[in-house]
């Protein structure tokens, strides 16, 4: 029942990371999504998280979505997480967060 976990089907608990603000008209839209594993080993840790946003696929697309304030944004977590789908997502880098880890 199942398949069993090996070293390359388990990478380890992540932190998803999706950061919003205010667009010009005052609207919540989101400004970036990211993820990254979290250590295992005793100690502090920093990582530096790598932040991207989803782009519309055509001029058309981008200005309704300008317009009317409701840009692309992904509805489940996991596919930030995963990564597995997000090939054919067509994305934009969008700056860096950084984050510190206490490991215990």
């Amino acid at each position: 029942p199942g398949t069993p976990l090996t070293r390359t089907s388990f990478a380890g608990p992540q932190i998803v990371v999706s950061v919003y603000g205010p667009d010009f008209f005052g609207n919540d839209v989101v400004r970036g999504y990211g993820a990254v594993h979290v250590p295992l080993t005793p100690g502090r840790h920093t990582r530096t998280i790598a932040m991207f946003v989803p782009e519309s696929t055509s001029r058309l697309q981008q200005f309704t979505s300008w317009f009317t304030g409701r840009r692309p944004e992904f509805t489940d977590p996991k596919v930030v997480a995963q990564g597995e789908g997000r090939e054919v997502t067509r994305v934009r880098s969008q700056g860096f967060v950084t984050i510190s880890f206490n490991v215990v």
